[in-house]
């Protein structure tokens, strides 16, 4: 039986939003978490922590062992994962929360360009202008931060975004293949689970003794990322990508809530004007290539 035609798209589009919601709550506990700890040990014991809870859930629900070919996706893809999300979070430690957020949705664009690479997918008209409005957003979000007075930090704030977008681009591609192939629970287990041991591998020389005041702090970020993750894999399983990319967007509106509520951090012009053109790229870019065009939610690592 196909779950997808046996599920209402309303519903997947309701737990889909409530998953975007959820993770964006996640970015403002890991931005402090970053703040204190460092971006590579929030993410590293964020893992750590996520991976006992998912672990339990993996046994308490009675999940099978992943086949070999589910093990090597679930490894790939926990090293993009990596990357991705410690070049994320310092970049968030660095840059207001909605400005992060806005550069991110770069990421459906270079997917397009990326499947052209990597699946031999033709690059039409659609995905040029889908570039044009893409980079003209990012161009304007740059520009508005940096005509005036801006730290080093910002500076290199932006640039670990951008990286951060080419790797979840590439992350898009994996992700659906991921969706299909594996449940909820067994994602969220072995992302957790396999993210932490890549991130382990570098621990003789950046982990730092953890500062037990975050300890609430973490233990939020894990239980919010997991729950965000189990809501996302069911949606994106049920539901084809261009049913729910238009909630994907809503992570800006929560990201300009919460940097202003915990960070107190104003939204300007240029922000708003240049996300709505990397948006409107997007969703392009979604109409083209549904398919490769999966979660644009950076902080699904």
């Amino acid at each position: 039986m196909n779950i997808a035609r046996t599920t209402s798209p309303a519903i997947a589009f309701a737990v889909a939003a409530a998953g975007v919601g959820l993770f964006s709550l996640m970015d403002a506990a890991m931005k402090d978490l970053s703040i204190a700890l460092g971006a590579y040990n929030a993410v590293l014991w964020r893992n750590l922590t996520g991976c006992l809870i998912a672990g339990a859930l993996f046994v308490a629900t009675g999940q099978s062992w992943p086949s070999r070919s589910n093990l090597r996706l679930h490894l790939w893809r926990s090293f993009i994962v990596a990357g991705m999300a410690v070049s994320f979070f310092w970049a968030i430690a660095r840059l207001p929360l909605a400005e992060a957020i806005g550069l991110s949705f770069i990421a459906p664009v270079i997917a397009l360009y990326l499947a052209a690479i990597l699946l031999g997918e033709k690059i039409g008209r659609e995905a040029i202008l889908a570039s044009v409005a893409g980079l003209g957003g990012v161009a304007i979000i740059l520009f508005g931060k940096f005509s005036g007075h801006y730290s080093q930090d910002a500076f290199w704030g932006a640039i670990a975004v951008l990286f951060s977008a080419v790797l979840f681009a590439y992350n898009l591609i994996l992700a659906r293949q991921q969706a299909q192939a594996a449940g909820p629970i067994e994602i969220a287990f072995f992302q957790n689970l396999l993210t932490a041991s890549v991130l382990a591998l570098a621990a003789p020389w950046f982990l730092a003794p953890f500062v037990t005041a975050k300890a609430p702090m973490l233990v939020t970020a894990a239980v919010l990322a997991i729950v965000s993750l189990l809501l996302l894999s069911w949606a994106y399983a049920r539901a084809e990508a261009q049913i729910l990319i238009p909630v994907e967007y809503t992570a800006f509106v929560w990201a300009a809530g919460f940097g202003w509520l915990f960070f107190d951090e104003p939204v300007t012009a240029t922000t708003l004007i240049g996300t709505a053109l990397i948006v409107g790229g997007s969703l392009i870019a979604a109409r083209v290539k549904p398919s490769a065009v999966n979660h644009v939610e950076i902080a699904s690592a």
